[in-house]
């Protein structure tokens, strides 16, 4: 069998059998599957919204990110080009002087800029003058002077500047970024031929980065991306927007965490509308639940109650309700109606159970008489079909020429060795003879105690008294083989077992089931079979197990086997031994049970009786 199927099975076992329970679990069900439903709805309806939302936030971090960036470089911009064009850095690029120098590439001149290098290039690409400021101790630094003047030689100032005047971009100056911007040196009012090129440099740090962005940020100058990044994770979003430099290569990274509030806040609103619809339809099918307990299981309990107190009484007194023009009140109505039908029809059952018990116990009698005389007249057809042991004529002959003086001696003893071999025979088949004749006694002396304890069991419940039922096991079942044609072999034990019982009823018993047997063999068509009877005693009760190698029958028709003109096979009409032989055991305490594995298995009788536990002892004693 299939496992679904096994699983299916022990489901269907476990599902609840009362009304209550049913509805109860209906209900249960579908709320777990409105529940369901609408939270899937939500989350369909509800999860994108905010997905979508948060997209939206992501987006406009990054963007925020980027003009920060721009707006960055574009102040070193717009320093740059106030120092391009600017008559002092045109005359000084014409004529370079120390006055100029100490007073343009002064720290505190620096420092309000904001800047943290500077220089003036040549239109040849020659560097006139550089300076590097460590703006926190104001002191230069010459290794990012180095760094610097080593940037500033790798670019194309023509190609940067693309036809403008200035220009800003981030370079990447060791491990460290920095916003340089270019611009022509002219006069203030523009005219005049360039005389070269004035560049200005501020460093970019993660603080600076962090608070450009208003929040945590670093820079990631190993692993510059080249396009913004977002990277979800449980509780934020990580952000890297890529710095780009000359040519919109990127050089670094700006990289953050975004907490993921607008997700949270989805989540939240999820549970809390799945909650609330959870609780909306629990509330609603606990009221439902209430109202059906109330206006439709309670009536019917009380219909159940009252029909368990008509069934333990016996009394068909009606149920007293309120009228109620719905479906339980029609209920009611129609439950007394069928009241007052079945105390009409027992008053009839009643009136006929009185002629038709006496029609049945006067066919149970006769059938247990037909079971009784069956070894009679088996006895007695043996009897008349046996043979003469020897021919009456060659016996005289014998005897004749045993008289005569002239037969020779050793023929006389032929004869003599002839005829007592003759009387032999002839007694053993009196012997033979006796003990048939004494089968059939105790046959018909079971046909008139049958006949004479008829008037009493008809009238009153049998006498019970402690009698041994392996002696009557014993008895039945001598006469049980010659009840039928088939040669059949008895095993039965041997030590005593006392039952309280009415000892002529159980013998009947018995002996309808030892000839079930033999009839139950011969339909097999075999000439022989056996009959096993074991006797136990258990918690006090006398089991006898009568089992027989015959016909069998199906296990499903073996409740049919005690109602009245039931049989097994094809063709009798009868039925009435097993009823009456159950209705028997049940009146003397006992039970009666068949039992088979099926057709062509055998068959097994299970009779119980309350075991004489006193009388057992004091026969022992």
């Amino acid at each position: 069998m299939p496992r679904w199927r096994t699983a299916f099975a022990r489901l269907r076992r476990r599902i609840p059998v009362s009304l209550g329970a049913k509805l109860v679990a209906i209900l249960t069900g579908i709320a777990l599957l409105g529940a369901g439903a609408v939270t899937l709805l939500l989350a369909l309806v509800i999860t994108p919204g905010f997905e979508q939302l948060e997209q939206a936030a992501v987006n406009g971090h990054v963007e925020r990110t980027r003009a920060a960036l721009a707006e960055y470089a574009s102040k070193v911009e717009i320093s740059v080009r106030d120092y391009g064009d600017w008559n002092g850095s045109y005359d000084y690029m014409g004529s370079p002087n120390r006055a100029f120098e100490e007073d343009s590439f002064a720290s505190s001149a620096m420092t309000n800029l904001g800047i943290n290098g500077m220089a003036y290039v040549t239109p040849r690409g020659q560097v006139v003058l550089a300076r590097w400021l460590d703006i926190d101790s104001g002191r230069d630094a010459p290794d990012m002077r180095a760094r610097m003047l080593e940037t500033i030689g790798r670019i194309d100032f023509t190609r940067a500047l693309a036809g403008k005047n200035s220009t800003s971009f981030y370079v990447r100056l060791g491990d460290q970024i920095a916003v340089l911007g270019i611009a022509l040196v002219r006069r203030t009012d523009g005219s005049g031929p360039a005389r070269g090129y004035v560049t200005m440099a501020r460093l970019l740090t993660s603080k600076q980065l962090s608070t450009l962005l208003q929040v945590e940020a670093r820079l990631d100058v190993s692993r510059p991306v080249p396009d913004a990044v977002v990277t979800q994770h449980g509780e934020s979003l990580a952000v890297a927007v890529p710095i780009r430099g000359a040519g919109g290569a990127p050089v670094a990274s700006a990289t953050y965490q975004v907490p993921r509030d607008l997700s949270a806040l989805g989540r939240d609103m999820l549970l809390f509308a799945a909650g609330g619809t959870v609780l909306l339809l629990l509330v609603v099918m606990a009221v439902l639940s209430l109202m059906i307990a109330r206006l439709v299981l309670r009536p019917l309990h009380r219909v159940e109650r009252h029909m368990g107190l008509v069934r333990r009484s016996g009394d068909l007194l009606p149920l007293t309700e309120k009228a109620r023009g719905d479906e339980i009140g029609s209920l009611v109505s129609s439950f007394n109606g069928m009241l007052s039908q079945l105390k009409d029809l027992r008053e009839q059952v009643e009136a006929q159970s009185f002629k038709l018990g006496q029609s049945e116990s006067a066919v149970a009698v006769m059938h247990n008489v037909r079971n009784a005389l069956n070894p009679v007249s088996t006895v007695l057809s043996q009897r008349l079909a046996q043979p003469a042991v020897a021919d009456r004529a060659l016996l005289d002959r014998a005897l004749a020429e045993l008289a005569d003086e002239a037969i020779p001696a050793a023929r006389r003893q032929k004869l003599a060795a002839f005829l007592a071999a003759a009387f032999e025979s002839e007694a053993r088949a009196r012997e033979e003879h006796a003990a048939q004749m004494a089968i059939g006694r105790d046959a018909l002396q079971n046909v008139l105690e049958i006949i004479g304890k008829q008037q009493e069991q008809a009238h009153e419940r049998p006498p019970l008294d402690s009698c041994d039922v392996t002696d009557i096991v014993a008895r039945n079942a001598t006469i049980a083989r010659y009840s039928g044609g088939s040669s059949i072999a008895f095993h039965f034990p041997s030590k005593p077992h006392w039952a309280l019982a009415n000892r002529v009823l159980v013998s009947q018993v018995i002996g309808n089931l030892f000839a079930n047997a033999a009839e139950a063999i011969a339909a097999t068509g075999r000439d022989s079979g056996s009959i096993s009877v074991t006797i136990r005693e258990q918690d006090g009760k006398i089991e006898i197990t009568i089992r027989d190698d015959g016909e069998g029958f199906d296990p499903e028709t073996g409740a049919k086997l005690f109602q009245r003109g039931f049989s097994t096979r094809q063709g009798k009409m009868g039925g009435l031994g097993l009823h009456w032989c159950a209705n028997s055991m049940i009146a003397m305490g006992g039970s009666l049970a068949l039992r088979s594995d099926g057709k062509g298995t055998g068959a097994r009788a299970v009779l119980t009786l309350q075991a004489a536990d006193g009388q057992r002892t004091g026969i022992a004693a």
